[in-house]
């Protein structure tokens, strides 16, 4: 993208993630790359499995013991995280940098009461009483929509709906007031009306704390709803990276095309969503070209061998042979066991030019 790095609030270079096994190191995450702007919301879409939880761990510096960065850079308002201590990052995480998981059954404590668990984060971040600190959880429940706040302070978790819960997680988040917030898949777990109201919630909280979202989702319909950029993720690498107005009206890579189309309409009748056949490759076993190739409609035999490299425009790069000056020139495939899916059974579609 074409700003400066003295623009972005959140940097990452060239990030590549693994994990140590008794064997080797697995890579997952292959030179991912983006920013995000001061105040706007980055969406990173793909399937499960794609890496999308691993870059935002990644941030956080939360990877499990087994994992580990091999390269690359995270830079937040200018500071490299990646060469931070666990004592500097922990000043940073729930402070600066806040984060919401999936599920809030599994990062709210059941034995203890919502308050006091923010409550306590507040106090590790902030020089201020006990007292102080139940008077801001009360701040927080009042922001994000918990009706009778100083009474729901003494719930415990599993008293509470899911929404609720969730606008719990969303108060421990915020109430620090970080820089930046990253949510997982935020909304999964809830029915589409109270999804609506969280999402809602937290575009008019980016608003009023001048916030910086990075949302992890593969529902397309919540980046029609929140986001400003789009990072589209498949087997650990960025194959897809714009604005949400240009991936929407014009999907380049053959994946992005196909989650797109496999989004029920409105309008006619459709007997059948079109569908993406097979799955994200295991880590072990990803294929030695584009990593999206035994699922492609439209590969041809070099890109079962060599990976492609990003091409497209600055503010639309994309990783796929279909944009290179060498697409005319490659030999057409002409089946095989190595394309399995990427004939009769893949989506039948056409390439969108721009």
């Amino acid at each position: 993208m074409k700003n400066t790095s003295e623009e972005y609030q959140l940097q990452v270079r060239g990030l590549e993630v693994g994990f140590n096994n008794k064997k080797n190191f697995t890579q997952i995450l292959n030179g991912v790359s983006f920013n995000v702007q001061k105040g706007e919301t980055l969406c990173i879409v793909g399937e499960s499995g794609c890496g999308k939880s691993l870059t935002s761990l990644s941030i956080m510096g939360l990877l499990p013991e087994s994992g580990g960065i091999r390269s690359g850079e995270i830079r937040f308002e200018g500071q490299d995280l990646t060469n931070q201590s666990m004592k500097e990052m922990s000043k940073i995480r729930g402070n600066e940098i806040s984060m919401i998981f999936q599920e809030p059954m599994t990062s709210l404590n059941p034995v203890h009461t919502v308050g006091k668990q923010i409550a306590e984060a507040v106090r590790i971040h902030r020089n201020v009483t006990k007292k102080e600190a139940y008077e801001r959880v009360v701040e927080m429940f009042e922001l994000v929509g918990i009706p009778s706040p100083r009474e729901r302070v003494h719930n415990y978790p599993h008293e509470m709906s899911g929404g609720m819960r969730q606008r719990v997680m969303i108060a421990m988040a915020l109430a620090c007031n970080p820089k930046l917030l990253i949510a997982d898949e935020p909304t999964t777990a809830l029915d589409v009306t109270i999804q609506a109201q969280i999402l809602d919630l937290l575009n008019e909280l980016k608003a009023d704390l001048d916030m910086s979202i990075v949302m992890i989702t593969h529902d397309l319909g919540v980046v029609s709803e929140m986001a400003d950029q789009v990072l589209v993720m498949y087997a650990g690498e960025v194959i897809e990276y714009t604005d949400s107005k240009s991936l929407f009206e014009n999907p380049k890579h053959p994946y992005t095309q196909g989650l797109i189309e496999s989004i029920p309409k409105l309008q006619g009748k459709t007997e059948e969503l079109p569908v993406i056949k097979g799955s994200v490759p295991n880590p072990d076993e990803m294929p030695s070209g584009c990593r999206f190739s035994t699922r492609c409609a439209f590969a041809k035999q070099e890109c079962f061998v060599q990976s492609p490299e990003e091409v497209g425009t600055e503010d639309h790069p994309v990783r796929c042979w279909m944009y290179s000056g060498e697409w005319q020139q490659m030999t057409p495939f002409e089946g095989g066991e190595s394309n399995d899916n990427s004939s009769s059974e893949a989506v039948d579609r056409q390439p969108i030019r721009g």
